[in-house]
């Protein structure tokens, strides 16, 4: 069974906390309104930056990860999102509760993605991973685990990309004959 790659939208795929108006290179802007973001909480769209390439590099992983979205953005990156990367429908971590108590000062995901993964290995790209959610995983999960904390500023860069197909390709054993 492929481990999972648990998708954070916002953060790794849309660098929303780059400089303001100073869309990153390489990426385009798309206005969008998520459920939640009505014209009373504000008279714009939501401002999205993505990139086409991710689209492309996150199905060449494809054929060793099973690609999840783990965002707060659930089921809706399939219709906001993926589309303009060229992304299929994915499944999604359904959170129970978003944005509420998680246990040692861990991320309010962390846990839920435990639950998720269940005995499965995984590799999870945030932008709200930290140390505390390492420890937690280390501690708690049965199998490999590879949590990458992504710059919200910057986004995923080839070099994330890259370490994500070596650790995908380091997992494997190899059955010599």
């Amino acid at each position: 069974m492929k481990p999972l790659l648990l998708i954070d939208v916002d953060g790794p795929l849309n660098p929303y906390a780059a400089k303001p108006q100073r869309r990153p290179a390489g990426y385009t802007t798309h206005r969008m309104r998520p459920t939640g973001w009505t014209e009373a909480e504000s008279r714009r769209p939501l401002r999205v930056w993505l990139n086409p390439d991710h689209g492309a590099e996150l199905l060449a992983l494809a054929g060793s990860y099973e690609l999840v979205w783990a965002t707060t953005w659930k089921d809706e990156a399939n219709d906001w999102i993926g589309p303009h990367l060229g992304l299929p429908r994915l499944p999604y971590i359904d959170w129970p509760q978003m944005h509420g108590r998680a246990p040692r000062g861990t991320f309010w995901k962390t846990q839920y993605v435990l639950e998720y993964a269940g005995t499965r290995e995984f590799a999870w790209i945030d932008d709200d991973i930290r140390e505390p959610d390492r420890e937690y995983t280390d501690q708690r999960h049965p199998a490999r685990a590879l949590l990458m904390r992504i710059d919200e500023r910057i986004g995923l860069t080839q070099p994330d990309f890259d370490a994500l197909a070596r650790w995908a390709a380091n997992g494997r054993t190899v059955k010599v004959t």
